[in-house]
């Protein structure tokens, strides 16, 4: 029972072994493509940039508008031409009163009321004047005054439009610059993580490749010692039992056939046919993968004549093939 169990024991390590290393290739070539992935990735990150590098002085939109302001009751004069007037009016008036009285030999009393009278009248006319241009001049330095307003006031409000038009726009390109980095800059670093995570994961499954190899090494040395410490007449019933007295069943592969052949071994058994004997064949899997992977064709024990079964003392039938007319052979 050691024998087989030690046999048995070893296939299956060995096969444990090279599906271990088998998945420590795949692992180690899924971890170097992820490095060198995640390297180049890296590399090609874009450069951090300052969106406010482009961002512009505009304090010259700032004008200096004083010059345009002007005093406009800086040149106000008092206007003496109706003084002039009325003094050159007072005189001509005396003289024609006096004319006029010496013609038709009046008092000098009746002169001078005449003249005082003249006198009065051409002071009214030139007050008169005075007032008017007096108003006048007013008027037109309040107008003056009031268009100068009105023209600070409009280059004020051009001034502050252009000022704040300017921030709008030096702000709004340093948004989008950040926005478009800051997107860019997610998508990397997303990109990243998740090669990142997959490298990581081959890491893993390498380390465990590689302590499944280990175990199985570890497998292999146990079944052998367990094959060493057998008693010898063992390995003779075992090979005997396998190669079932017939021809051609001596040899490993007629141990390993023989040792498969009940149907307790087996899974997904379909019959796929009949030999020309009338023997019904199957196709099916082994449970246990250290009999072999994938399907096989062959017969049940419990089915074809006795002749050709082989009874074991573990409790599992074994068939000499050599003599069914059904051919044993993995399909």
């Amino acid at each position: 029972m050691g024998v087989f169990s030690g046999l048995g024991g070893m296939l299956g390590g060995f096969a444990k072994k090279a599906g271990a290393k088998r998945a420590m290739r795949r692992a180690a070539e899924d971890k170097r493509k992820a490095t060198a992935e995640l390297k180049a990735l890296e590399n090609s990150r874009q450069a951090v940039i300052n969106p406010y590098q482009n961002t512009k002085d505009i304090s010259s939109l700032a004008k200096d508008l004083s010059g345009k302001l002007s005093n406009p009751y800086a040149n106000l004069g008092v206007s003496t031409a109706a003084a002039e007037i009325q003094m050159e009016q007072s005189d001509l008036a005396l003289a024609n009163t006096l004319d006029s009285l010496m013609a038709s030999g009046a008092s000098a009393g009746g002169a001078t009321a005449l003249a005082q009278a003249a006198l009065q009248s051409k002071k009214g006319i030139a007050a008169s004047i005075e007032t008017q241009e007096a108003q006048n001049e007013k008027m037109r330095a309040g107008g003056e005054q009031r268009l100068q307003q009105l023209t600070m006031q409009e280059g004020q409000r051009v001034q502050g439009v252009q000022i704040q038009e300017g921030r709008r726009t030096q702000a709004a390109d340093a948004q989008g610059k950040a926005f478009m980095f800051n997107a860019s800059e997610r998508r990397e670093t997303d990109k990243i993580n998740y090669v990142r995570g997959e490298k990581d994961m081959a890491k893993r499954r390498e380390l465990g490749a590689a302590q499944a190899k280990s175990n199985a090494i570890a497998g292999i040395w146990q079944s052998a010692g367990e094959m060493m410490d057998a008693p010898a007449e063992d390995f003779m019933s075992a090979l005997g039992g396998a190669s079932g007295g017939g021809g051609g069943g001596g040899s490993m592969g007629g141990m390993v056939m023989g040792m498969l052949s009940d149907r307790r071994t087996k899974k997904n058994i379909k019959l796929i046919g009949k030999s020309a004997s009338g023997l019904k064949m199957y196709a099916f899997e082994y449970i246990n993968k250290i009999f072999g992977e994938g399907v096989w064709q062959g017969v049940m024990s419990d089915e074809i004549p006795q002749i050709a079964v082989i009874k074991h003392s573990d409790g599992y039938d074994r068939v000499d093939y050599s003599k069914l007319d059904v051919e044993f052979k993995q399909i």
